[in-house]
């Protein structure tokens, strides 16, 4: 069994391709995020995408992909970077799956009320 997860930072966009802020956000989250998951040995960047959402292809979504160990810590420590960092915090989804899984479950919504999260 891995003791390895996928963990998603997920934010909503207005466009398909994005918009140069956008694309400057999905730059700056990558990094502060990589810099926060390897000082702390929690994991690492995987990558990232622009595009439509799976479950809505009217909405768009910016995702960054991280794996990590230490789940419950790995999403404190990123809601901290992006919080201290004005990343966008207040937009925000974080949802997590195992390594090996093929659901994500959401573990942090920054609005109220928000339950679902799909790629």
């Amino acid at each position: 069994m891995s003791d390895k997860s996928w963990l998603v930072i997920q934010y909503p966009l207005k466009s398909l391709k994005g918009s140069k802020r956008d694309h400057w956000l999905r730059e700056k989250v990558s990094e502060y995020v990589e810099m926060v998951l390897s000082e702390d040995e929690l994991g690492y960047v995987d990558g990232s995408d622009i595009g439509r959402s799976v479950a809505d292809p009217n909405t768009y979504v910016l995702n960054i992909f991280c794996v990590v160990t230490q789940e419950a810590v790995a999403i404190a420590q990123v809601k901290r970077v992006l919080r201290e960092s004005r990343l966008d915090h207040t937009r925000v989804k974080i949802a997590t799956m195992p390594e090996g899984g093929e659901t994500y479950t959401l573990q942090y919504a920054a609005r109220k009320g928000v339950t679902d999260f799909s790629l």
